[in-house]
Order: structure tokens, then sequence, then C-alpha cells
């Protein structure tokens, strides 16, 4: 086949799948955000340098041409697998072995859980001895884009992996974690999953609609709530990062300051590779003013660094005075010189905080920007308000919609990437560290 024949095919600009045949055999399966573009790419005069000899024989030896329209890209690349599982394609298991290709896995527990992992490897076989498995969906051809896929999934069903038992108040401040006391929104969750990666879009509207109706009826208006925004989400696939060809996840290389440069905002800092992105988050514990302290935990490329957690008992305070204790706790810290600074400091509260944070730093005379975790009133993160220069400038960055929002009339002056993901689990593990630590040292005081 070549370029005069892909003529009288009418390709659609759309997402979906694509089937290269010869005669009435299958040669080869494919995905594309544009159909129309991702077919013509394969006859171009480049065509051997960008995709080898293999696709190359492929494409002279394919006399048909056929496609399938999907409603985004995420459903494209599940379509995809199953369709090459299905036919097995010459040129697709020519291209590349599929031993290294990573599978979603859900168990078969009282709690299903959810895993990406390689079906040719030890860890699976870790899995097949420790739990039952309940269904296996692929092998994917990508990996980087199957990550990216669970992870726009799982902003629609929050489910269990093989980490949330170590981060489990973290997930759920992001909402990747369902509410587990309810039992049976979780299997309805693992349910709509197994249907979406099997291509029965229509049927989880149907069941959703369904489940809706049961708790208005019901009055669990929250629930119903919930539902309707899984449906919401479900009709507005966010697929933006499965879009390129190779998509990498957030890169804290890109947000990397020399060891010379402190300051200025994140878009500012500069580039050097071997130096880790450092985020630093406080919070403050007490019961009434009693047993105060306050916490420094760490965060470094998106890793929690737990050798390098700091306790601080509150001296300077003898009330209830978060903003106070902050303060002490800041300006203590920020005194060890031998320690290294942080690119980024995360307090938890809202402008209060925020301000002493701005006030300690001008005294030191660091510019090191900083960040603030906004709790509703069930202490879930919200929101994360920044603040930028002399001008105090303020803007949140909406977790809902993703997007920064002008906290005042004043213009916002956002940074340019917001490595949110750190931000929140550093909060997360602040949270958590300053609890643990109040709880000792009020037990401590008790028996004494």
């Amino acid at each position: 086949m070549n370029s005069k024949n892909l003529q009288k095919f009418n390709l659609p600009n759309k997402p979906g799948v694509y089937f290269f045949f010869k005669g009435k055999e299958v040669l080869y399966i494919g995905k594309a955000t544009s159909l129309k573009n991702r077919v013509k790419s394969y006859f171009r005069k480049d065509l051997i340098e960008n995709r080898g000899p293999i696709i190359l024989d492929m494409v002279f030896k394919a006399n048909k041409i056929k496609w399938q329209i999907t409603g985004s890209v995420l459903e494209a690349l599940i379509l995809e697998a199953g369709l090459i599982k299905k036919h097995q394609p010459k040129y697709n298991t020519k291209e590349k072995s599929d031993k290294s290709f990573l599978s979603v896995i859900i168990t078969d527990e009282s709690l299903p859980r959810v895993f990406t992992v390689r079906t040719h490897n030890k860890e699976y076989s870790n899995i097949l001895k420790n739990v039952r498995i309940s269904k296996v969906y692929g092998p994917f051809t990508n990996g980087s884009q199957l990550r990216e896929a669970m992870k726009i999934i799982r902003r629609i069903f929050p489910f269990l992996d093989g980490k949330s038992k170590n981060y489990i108040e973290f997930y759920k401040q992001i909402n990747l974690i369902p509410d587990l006391d309810d039992h049976k929104m979780y299997l309805q969750n693992i349910k709509n999953i197994k249907l979406f990666f099997s291509g029965q879009k229509q049927q989880i509207f149907r069941n959703l609609k369904k489940e809706m109706k049961k708790y208005a009826k019901n009055h669990e208006f929250e629930k119903a709530g919930e539902i309707k925004r899984q449906m919401f989400a479900l009709k507005h696939i966010n697929d933006v990062a499965l879009i390129k060809d190779s998509f990498t996840s957030f890169n804290f290389l890109s947000l990397r300051p020399s060891p010379e440069y402190r300051g200025g905002t994140l878009g500012k800092l500069k580039i050097k590779r071997g130096y880790a992105f450092r985020v630093e988050a406080y919070d403050i514990a007490h019961m009434g003013g009693k047993n105060m302290v306050g916490v420094m935990t760490v965060v470094e490329d998106g890793e929690v660094a737990k050798h390098e957690y700091k306790k601080f008992k509150i001296r300077t305070q003898a009330g209830a005075n978060d903003t106070g204790a902050l303060k002490e706790v800041l300006e203590r810290r920020l005194a060890h010189t031998e320690w290294p600074y942080p690119d980024l400091i995360v307090v938890d509260g809202d402008i209060a905080q925020l301000n002493v944070a701005g006030v300690v730093l001008r005294k030191m005379g660091l510019k090191i920007p900083v960040v603030s975790v906004v709790k509703d009133e069930r202490h879930k993160a919200k929101a994360i308000l920044s603040s930028h220069g002399k001008a105090f400038l303020r803007s949140f960055w909406n977790l809902s919609s993703g997007r920064f929002q002008p906290r005042s009339p004043i213009p916002a002056r956002p940074f340019k990437k917001l490595p949110h993901a750190a931000i929140l689990l550093a909060n997360s593990e602040a949270h958590r560290f300053a609890i643990a630590y109040h709880k000792n040292m009020r037990n401590k005081n008790f028996l004494r």
C-alpha cells in the first residue's frame, strides 16, 4: 500500500483504533488521538527512520485499513489492548515482546484492589500466592500511558492499590480512596472499572443513574452527588496526558534549582541535573493549647525522606496560638544552616499561616516559595494557596478543577508548574507526624 491508496480512505479526525489488513488477516492494530493524522504518518518518507523496517514491511504488505472510533484516547488505549490480545496481529508481536508489557489486575477480595503489574515477573507471582485474581486486562503496549490512564480512571472511580495501606490518609485527601465504610459503593466502583475495561461505557451510565436515584430516594444526597460527579467525569474524560505518543509524568527535574540559587518563583528556578527538588511541610498539633508541638516533614523528588523529619517542642507559646507556634518552628528550623534549605515550603492553613511564613523568611533574608494547603470542614485538602514576592499576590490551585484561580481582585502570578501531588503528600505526612508526636507527648505528661 502507498500514499495514493490512502486517499480513498476517508479517515476521521477523532480518537480510536485502526487496523492494517492483508486480505482478511489483521497485520497490525494501533491507537490514535486522531485516526486521520496517525494513519497518514505511516506513509511518510521517513517511516523507516521513525518506526523501523518491520513496520515498513507491514505497510508494504497491507492492502486495507479499517478503524473504530472511541469517545476518548483513554478508551482507545483500553480497546487497543483488548483487540491485540484477541487477534494477536503478526506485526504487533514482531515489533516488541509482550513479556515487558504491563497488565491491570483486579483481586478477588472483600475490598478488591487494582494493580498494574508485569505479568511475567516475580511481583505477579507473589501476588498470586497471597490473593486470588478476579480479572486481568492487557497486556498494554505502552506502560507510561497505562499508568496515566489508571490515574484518570482512579479520579472517576477511586480504588485501593498496593500502596494504599501506607498512604491511606494522603489518598483520602486527594480522593483516590473512596469511603471504605460504604462497602456497597466501593464494590460498585470496582464493577464499573471492570465494565470500563470491557468497553461497556453505556452500561456504566445505566448503573450510575440507577444508583443515584436510589441514594436520592433515601435522602443520601452526598452519595448521590458523588455519583453525579462520576457521571460528569465519565462524559468529560480528561485524557490530555495521553495525547502525546510518549507521555512523561510530572518532571521534578524541570523545577530543580542549582545549589547556588535559592529563591524567586518556581518558574525562575534554574535546572541542574542530579539535584533533588526538596519540599518541606510544617504542622502544629495541640489540644486546647496543651502539649503543643510542631513538626517538619520532607519530600524529595516526590518521595518521602523520613530520615529528614524533625520534631519541635513549642517553647514560646502558652495558649492555643497556631500561628505563633508556626513562627517559632520556622525560625528555629531556618536557623539550622547546616540543614539543606528547601526549594518549597508547605504550611497547613490559610492566609494567616502563609503570612507568618512570609514574615519569617523576609526577616531572615531568604527567598523561598511558600504555599499553604487549605482544608474544608472535614479536614480534607480543597485548595493550595500560593504567595509570590514582596507584593504577596495570592492565587488558589483548585484541586477540583486543577487550575489556578485568583484569590483576590489583584492579578495572581501563579507558579508555571506546581507539583501539587508532592505538596499534598508532604502536608499529609506533616499532619500524621504532628498528631503522633502530640499524642506521645500527651501520654508522657499524663503519666508524670
